[in-house]
């Protein structure tokens, strides 16, 4: 388990709660996302619409661990939980009737993490 260098309070809540949301429900994927947070900001990832459209298809379920950028098109309603989004890919996902959630919200919604993806 990394040690929390990041001074971000939201972003040590989040990590701490996945990581015994991770312990609670035996899911794995929680543990990981807390891993990929605990990263520093440099190593943190940035994911742009476009790799969504590519990379998922119409109703999937993916979490992010870091943030999601406006660049590009996405064609299909997708759920998208991130620890951020910018304002541009908020308006894209919402516009191809997609769902925008915190990572909180994804982890109480679906406490297993079944069907969920990683994408980063």
């Amino acid at each position: 388990m990394k040690k929390i260098t990041t001074e971000n309070p939201e972003l040590v809540e989040l990590i701490r709660f996945l990581r015994k949301q991770s312990r609670e429900n035996k899911a794995e994927i929680w543990g990981t996302l807390a891993e990929h947070l605990a990263n520093p900001r440099r190593k943190r990832v940035a994911v742009n619409i476009s790799r969504l459209n590519r990379y998922t298809q119409k109703n999937e379920t993916v979490a992010v661990p870091g943030k999601v950028l406006g660049a590009g098109e996405i064609t299909h309603p997708v759920t998208v939980a991130a620890f951020a989004f910018s304002e541009k890919a908020k308006e894209k996902i919402i516009g191809a009737k997609g769902k925008c959630l915190s990572l909180f919200e994804l982890s109480k919604k679906n406490p297993k993490g079944s069907n969920v993806k990683i994408l980063g």
